[in-house]
């Protein structure tokens, strides 16, 4: 009997050495960490900024758009911590409506569109694309969307400039739509002329069905109240080279490219444009994107709340990740670093049975690259 005792004891004693303390913590998932590497750098209480642009002289100019809600203060403003002052003039704020995506051209001109169009307003929308000088604050010229490029449910979203294809340059911008015909819109800057192309087309449109989650909600574009954002072609960006333009749909997880010669190019057929789109891979559901100087895409992530970047050979990583990335929304890199916008737009009424779930204040961050990345996007 002792014998037997003695066994069950060092039996009991090795099971025991198998099992944690009841103390012990329990394992995670490390991405519900957060990656440590996010700052808010300015909070704003009245108005949700979108879009921002660094400028070369290292002006930070960020939008805030009136479409969903309307707000005081300025629509367009260059940011410094804790001011913004109206950009390109005060004076210049009575022309603009609902600025929303911009981009800075290799000649370091500013390039923003206008949705053109207030929220509970009846006017008919007025969408535009604007060229703005940075060296004399002055708005050059005024690129206004009409029929047949754009129809009375489009929704102008982002924009990019190349200048290697047109007498003065084209610019891409993204027809998200605010139903289902989604496009991209090719714009001759020299002569104004524009086109829509692959309207409705697999690379541009919503996924059928797809379940996407927001803001810890899950929803489909088929639902018949939608209860989180939802739509076509949005995020656009433009190999280094300026050779290939990429883009994606919001409610898709894929991104899709095309040769710039291809899309510039207005004797190109419809057919030949659907035939030159490479579907590139999954990545996530993006809403803003941007190119490195090392040619990778720094890619925003709704549902994983953070910044994704894909390297050159396809290869995705983490560059951030936060709770406070509710809606991470347009990028611009700084040194070293990016600024990002955050969005609540699934909080907004329209998603949320009239209420107003939005939590103030709305914020901009800092995310320090990790030094891998910081080496490779030099």
């Amino acid at each position: 009997m002792q014998h037997r005792s003695l066994k069950m004891a060092l039996v009991s004693v090795l099971l025991g050495s198998l099992s944690a303390p009841l103390w012990a913590a329990e394992s995670v998932d490390y991405g519900s960490l957060g990656t440590g590497n996010v700052t808010v750098v300015d909070r704003f209480m009245k108005a949700q900024p979108s879009g921002i642009a660094h400028l070369q002289d290292g002006r930070v100019v960020l939008s805030f758009p009136t479409s969903a809600q309307r707000h005081p203060g300025p629509v367009l403003a260059v940011w410094q911590a804790g001011s913004l002052t109206p950009y390109p003039s005060a004076q210049a704020q009575h022309t603009l409506i609902s600025p929303l995506g911009m981009t800075v051209d290799t000649r370091g001109q500013l390039w923003l569109l206008d949705e053109g169009v207030k929220a509970g307003s009846k006017a008919k929308a007025k969408p535009a694309l604007l060229h703005i000088d940075p060296s004399t604050n002055t708005i050059v010229k005024r690129y206004p969307f009409v029929a047949p490029a754009v129809l009375p449910d489009s929704h102008v979203n982002d924009v990019r400039i190349d200048l290697t294809h047109g007498a003065a340059g084209t610019a891409f911008v993204s027809d998200t739509s605010q139903t289902t015909h989604p496009a991209l819109i090719v714009v001759d800057l020299a002569s104004g002329k524009m086109r829509r192309i692959l309207p409705e087309t697999v690379s541009v449109s919503a996924v059928p069905g797809l379940v996407l989650e927001a803001d810890g909600k899950l929803g489909r574009d088929t639902d018949p109240s939608p209860i989180v954002a939802q739509g076509g072609v949005d995020g656009v960006a433009l190999s280094q080279d300026s050779t290939r333009l990429y883009w994606s749909p919001l409610s898709s997880r894929r991104l899709y490219s095309a040769p710039t010669a291809v899309l510039a190019d207005w004797n190109t057929p419809e057919a030949a444009l659907e035939a030159a789109v490479k579907d590139e891979g999954e990545v996530g559901i993006m809403d803003g994107m941007a190119t490195a100087p090392d040619g990778s895409l720094l890619l925003t992530d709704i549902e994983r709340h953070a910044i994704i970047r894909r390297a050159p050979d396809g290869k995705l990583s983490i560059v951030a990740q936060d709770a406070r990335l509710i809606a991470p929304d347009s990028i611009a890199q700084d040194g070293n670093s990016l600024l990002l916008t955050v969005g609540q737009w699934s909080r907004l009424p329209v998603f949320n049975a009239g209420q107003d779930k939005q939590e103030r204040p709305y914020i901009l961050v800092r995310i320090t690259l990790p030094d891998t990345v910081a080496d490779q996007t030099k």
